[in-house]
């Protein structure tokens, strides 16, 4: 499914399911899915968010995506200024703050920060149902056609567009040896079936391609 044209609308509907169609609820999802469509974002952009949002249920038991899940997805790249680790950090506090304005209750609240903050290392622990549901979503790209998944490349390598050459592919190249070196990549039963094995092939294609590159 192709979401490069989804519209504000389509992308806040499970937003709405969630949280509501008050005028601060709307207000609130409306400025996370403004935050995808900023000028740095070549791949965290709203093409990510909707193929997050479409992911999930595919995943999920009987296609029941818990409310904190739904959630997590919206803020898990609400902050993306190209710092790992930080970046999250900076969303797992948005959601915090804008939940708890919108006057949910702090254990969902505490959820949707955890789920976030996992999303740095999409390593859930073992019964951990909820993070399995967004990191395997947040990493459905990986196992997407090899057309996708080339311009999903082609975009992460334009948003870093200010690193060198030989620095993005000895940096790039570490981040898909590391996936690869994982016992797997999907913790969920139906992410492992419908991704595991393409999203292996492309990223041997990918790191194939980074190691034949021509000296810059």
């Amino acid at each position: 499914m192709d979401h490069r044209g989804a519209g504000v609308s389509a992308l806040l509907e499970p937003w709405q399911r969630v949280l509501g169609s008050s005028p601060d609820a709307l207000a609130a999802g409306r400025d996370v899915v403004d935050r995808y469509a900023e000028p740095q974002r070549r791949y965290h952009d709203r093409r990510h968010l909707a193929e997050v949002l479409h992911a999930l249920p595919l995943v999920a038991r009987g296609g029941d995506v818990p409310g904190p899940v739904v959630l997590a997805a919206y803020f898990h790249d609400a902050v993306y200024a190209l710092t790992p680790g930080r970046d999250e950090r900076r969303s797992a506090d948005l959601a915090a703050t804008v939940l708890a304005a919108l006057g949910r209750p702090p254990a969902e609240v505490a959820d949707v920060v955890r789920l976030v903050l996992l999303t740095t290392t999409h390593d859930p622990a073992p019964g951990d149902d909820p993070g399995s549901l967004l990191c395997d979503a947040d990493l459905a790209v990986l196992g997407a056609t090899p057309e996708r998944y080339l311009q999903y490349a082609a975009d992460v390598r334009e948003e870093y567009g200010h690193v060198g050459d030989a620095d993005f592919r000895r940096g790039r190249s570490a981040v898909l040896q590391t996936m690869l070196d994982r016992r797997r990549l999907f913790t969920t039963a139906a992410g492992r079936r419908l991704w595991e094995a393409p999203a292996r092939q492309n990223l041997r294609v990918e790191l194939d391609g980074l190691a034949a590159a021509p000296p810059p």
